[in-house]
């Protein structure tokens, strides 16, 4: 599991990367992630289901040591996971364009049945 897990990692590392390759460097002096890595940890963050930012870093930097070198502090790593939304969005784009289903004709939808009506006025009526 960890070897296949470990391959799509890198197989997504490198996708992003192809993708971001034309991006102009800002001036300066260069960042310890690079961008195609941050965008790398977002990604892998909503695949892997991790909704608090703390608790991913701290897998990350259990697991995935080795394949990123550097792993920010929280405030970093919110900073500029905040400033990249929009390149974010449009790799999760990407990424759901390279599916079969993105050109299905047929939707899956939700049908998880919403309680409704349970207030007391409602009840009593």
């Amino acid at each position: 599991m960890t070897t296949n897990l470990n391959t799509l990692v890198t197989a997504l590392y490198v996708k992003i990367d192809d993708e971001w390759a034309d991006l102009a460097r800002l001036p300066g002096r260069p960042p310890k992630l690079s961008h195609s890595e941050l965008l790398c940890l977002a990604v892998m963050q909503a695949m892997l289901g991790f909704h608090c930012e703390a608790r991913w870093l701290r897998h990350v930097r259990a697991h995935y040591r080795d394949m990123f070198p550097f792993i920010p502090q929280d405030s970093g790593y919110n900073k500029r996971l905040r400033a990249a939304l929009p390149q974010v969005k449009r790799v999760i784009r990407l990424m759901a364009n390279d599916t079969d289903y993105w050109h299905d004709t047929v939707w899956i939808t939700d049908s998880t049945p919403v309680p409704c009506g349970m207030s007391r006025p409602t009840v009593k009526r």
